[in-house]
């Protein structure tokens, strides 16, 4: 198990830089508190991650993702419409949105499972599987990618204090398409 931990930790840490994830992470903790993200994240990461380890370990080959890819490609231009649209909040709803919520938790956890459905860090993750302890894979891979997301979130935070609100809304849309873009290359690829 240790050689899996740290084979997983480290390829999936590595991977996850720049990755549309990662950026993914640093919209949404520009937006909401960094906890709520942070959780929702882990969730879905861990999720995913055991997904592709047990199918790693039962198949030893990649499941087909273009539709799943679509749809998350779906989603992040839904995302960045409502992100360019943006919301006006009463003084209670200001204060709500200073709490950390479950409605934060599942909106960014869904986003975060379906882009990671197929993604490198999925695959790479089911590669690692075939060859590695499943278990130390699992972890291994899980608290890499979320390492390297809690870092994104960091910066996130510090940029959210320093930028005006109009100007993030508008780099977290554009960021939104970008990831939609992405994702839909990859299918057509």
């Amino acid at each position: 198990m240790p050689t899996a931990f740290v084979v997983s930790f480290a390829v999936i840490f590595v991977a996850e830089l720049g990755d549309k994830s990662q950026l993914m992470a640093l919209a949404f903790a520009t937006r909401y508190p960094a906890l709520p993200v942070l959780v929702g994240i882990t969730v879905a990461t861990a999720l995913v991650h055991a997904i592709s380890v047990l199918v790693g370990a039962a198949l030893g080959a990649a499941i087909p993702t273009e539709p799943i890819t679509l749809l998350a490609a779906l989603a992040f231009v839904g995302f960045g419409i409502w992100t360019l649209h943006g919301d006006r909040l009463s003084t209670a709803d200001e204060v709500r949105v200073a709490r950390p919520t479950h409605h934060v938790v599942l909106a960014v956890g869904a986003v975060f499972f379906l882009a990671e459905l197929g993604d490198k860090t999925m695959l790479a993750t089911m590669t690692l599987a075939t060859k590695e302890g499943l278990f130390g894979t699992w972890v291994g891979s899980t608290l890499g990618m979320v390492a390297a997301d809690a870092m994104a979130i960091v910066l996130g935070r510090q940029l959210g204090i320093r930028l005006p609100e109009r100007a993030i809304r508008i780099g977290a849309a554009v960021a939104f398409f970008v990831f939609a873009a992405v994702l839909v290359a990859e299918v057509v690829a």
